[in-house]
């Protein structure tokens, strides 16, 4: 191996069709030839790390059944998936998880019941612990049951750092005032600030690395799922092959919760119904 592709080395179609169809194979990711750019784009660092001369000698290695080769796609499926998230996006599924689902799931808990919520594709963790943070300030007496919020993803890296709890001043964007007094602590001072998730709201989510598109350890009987912006990177028939799966692990009143624009497809229609907006029940 010997230099590294220049700023304007390209992306060739053979190499972009080794790494589309591993993307897919992987992690269900559906890459066109129109996202060549981007592929390009942010591959370029692995291919600089590795030391390879061009980006086919990349794809090469990657596709190799060696050990090398096999971990480099995580780094490959990391490099390629956007992990753009922030504390309570989209609210209004945060008010829903208020209004709606806490008042059950707080009377499940006291007959005796487990509550479990999935925080599917959970990224650098601003969703669970927006989960948490939900439920700690408006079902105090929940955590005290047997409740659980699984938080998964498919990029160990990306869950190492939602591990932590730490984030800088810029991702805490989107936690109301009075929450962050509450629920967070500041280190460090000036450019080195952040901000480290209460040991309490630690203590409801379990990170775990999961693959959608692999075998689901869990048996199911959850309650409410966040599943959102991920399906969205899913061709139609992975996509399809998905809503099964969910409705089975849901339990009957449960809460489904996709991204803003994902929506179930046709042929699952039968399997939900819609609550709201992108939210969903499993149909009796």
């Amino acid at each position: 191996m010997s230099g590294n592709p220049g700023a304007n080395a390209k992306l060739s179609p053979s190499a972009f069709e080794v790494i589309a169809r591993l993307a897919k194979s992987e992690s269900g990711i559906s890459l066109t030839p129109a996202k060549t750019t981007m592929v390009q784009s942010r591959l370029r660092g692995r291919v600089r790390a590795l030391g390879y001369a061009d980006f086919d000698q990349y794809a090469t290695f990657v596709d190799s059944e060696s050990g090398g080769g096999l971990e480099e796609r995580r780094e490959m499926i990391s490099a390629l998936t956007t992990n753009v998230t922030h504390f309570f996006r989209e609210p209004h599924h945060f008010e829903m998880l208020r209004d709606k689902a806490l008042p059950i799931l707080r009377e499940k808990a006291r007959a005796g019941g487990r509550v479990r919520i999935w925080s599917a594709g959970c990224s650098s963790g601003q969703e669970p612990y927006s989960i948490a943070m939900t439920i700690l300030e408006h079902a105090p007496d929940l955590a005290q049951k047997d409740v659980l919020i699984l938080a998964s993803d498919i990029d160990r890296q990306i869950l190492d750092k939602a591990k932590t709890g730490i984030y800088s001043e810029q991702q805490i964007t989107g936690i109301p005032e009075p929450l962050m007094k509450k629920y967070l602590y500041k280190s460090g001072s000036g450019f080195d600030q952040q901000y480290e998730i209460d040991p309490a709201l630690k203590k409801l989510v379990r990170f775990r690395e999961l693959n959608l598109l692999r075998d689901w350890p869990m048996t199911g009987g959850f309650d409410v799922v966040f599943c959102r912006n991920v399906v969205i990177y899913f061709d139609a028939p992975t996509q399809a092959a998905l809503w099964p799966r969910f409705r089975k692990i849901l339990a009957p009143d449960a809460m489904l919760f996709l991204g803003h624009s994902e929506r179930i497809s046709d042929c699952a229609h039968p399997l939900f119904k819609s609550i709201g907006l992108t939210a969903y029940h499993p149909a009796a």
